[in-house]
């Protein structure tokens, strides 16, 4: 089912779950929106999926979708996605791993244990995911948009 024809309304129930309603009119309760490419591509390619995992919607761009709809997946989204992104690595404890790493991310300074240089994954355009031993992602945008210092020390894990 595309968006393009906007076949589907959203809201909020009392509990604060998201509730589809279809071109048939059947409400679909506590609706999950899920990113196809979430670091890539974040606004494009969005599913909207039933409690079982199976596609009710799909949003080709947020962008297409009326306001008051956007901002309801934008806040469920931004709810269920906790990726902080890295703005500067501070220091790193040493570098071999595991390694303690204090960094400055969009939502304030965090420190994290990196375990493996395998927790780095690269992603296009110089993007970078980094997994904390507690399984935390943080993102790296574009490694060359950092700081010097900071690729420097980025540098000796990839």
């Amino acid at each position: 089912m595309s968006s393009a024809a906007m076949s589907f309304t959203l809201a909020r129930d009392a509990f604060g779950h998201l509730v589809l309603t279809d071109a048939q009119g059947v409400r679909h309760e506590d609706v999950t929106p899920v990113r196809a490419f979430p670091i890539a591509a974040p606004d494009e390619g969005v599913s909207l999926v039933d409690v079982h995992g199976h596609e009710l919607a799909w949003i080709d761009r947020l962008s297409a979708l009326p306001d008051a709809t956007r901002q309801l997946l934008h806040d469920e989204l931004a709810h269920r996605e906790f990726t902080p992104v890295i703005e500067r690595l501070q220091a790193v404890s040493t570098f071999g791993t595991p390694s303690t790493w204090t960094v400055s991310t969009d939502r304030g300074p965090a420190t994290f244990v990196l375990k493996s240089e395998d927790d780095i994954r690269r992603l296009a355009g110089g993007a970078l995911l980094i997994t904390s031993s507690h399984g935390v992602p943080f993102a790296v945008r574009d490694r060359m948009a950092l700081d010097v210092a900071s690729r420097r020390l980025l540098e000796r894990f990839l």
